[in-house]
């Protein structure tokens, strides 16, 4: 993760030398759901759970209409467990690089990107689980059978619009590739989806 933070920062310093970074701020809802197994059961997905989505944002040019987006985003996490076994509430830090592409359409630019995602869970709680109750997920106290590892990595995708003014509006989804679960024994799986809705400003570059 620490080579992936570098890499970024080096993009952002080259960005910088020639003078065309476009910085931009962004927030929305975000909705999200857990893929789970648990040790000799079946695969379920967990009922959505509304959250934020929202931070900086950084697109730096490699090419005509092509960049490299990335930024730090604060993204909420979560779900309903099925059969009456709680809730689950996560907090992350996220940092996309996307390879982005922004033709002029009318007025302003089709933004389409893809890429790969990085992120640290900073906080985070289960709810209502069967005797334990509230306890914190990436803690011990969430035992070996619920607690989740800090870390987070995936795929991810945006398809917005930039009006000439710098407002943007876009459409983002997450798909977690990491098994969250600490202990990973008996084929038990943790992973996490998410996709939103976005408004933000871009400003600078161009």
């Amino acid at each position: 993760m620490k080579k992936v933070f570098l890499s970024v920062v080096a993009l952002m310093i080259a960005g910088v030398t020639f003078g065309q970074v476009q910085w931009g701020i962004v927030a929305g809802p975000q909705f999200s759901s857990v893929n789970t197994r648990f040790a000799g059961g079946s695969k379920e997905t967990s009922s959505i759970r509304v959250g934020l989505r929202a931070g900086v944002t950084v697109d730096i040019p490699i090419g005509d209409d092509f960049y490299v987006g990335t930024g730090l985003l604060y993204a909420n996490r979560g779900g309903k467990f099925k059969h009456d076994l709680g809730k689950v509430d996560l907090s992350y830090l996220q940092l996309p690089v996307n390879f982005m592409f922004k033709p002029e359409v009318g007025s302003g630019r089709l933004v389409l990107a893809l890429g790969p995602y990085v992120a640290l869970g900073l906080g985070g709680k289960y709810k209502d689980l069967p005797i334990l109750g509230d306890p914190k997920a990436f803690k011990d106290e969430a035992t070996a059978v619920y607690k989740l590892k800090r870390f987070d990595a995936g795929g991810n995708f945006q398809v917005g619009y930039e009006m000439p003014i710098g407002l943007y509006f876009g459409l983002n989804g997450d798909l977690g590739m990491v098994n969250s679960f600490d202990n990973t024994s008996n084929d038990r799986k943790f992973k996490m989806s998410s996709f939103g809705v976005s408004i933000g400003y871009k400003f600078g570059g161009h």
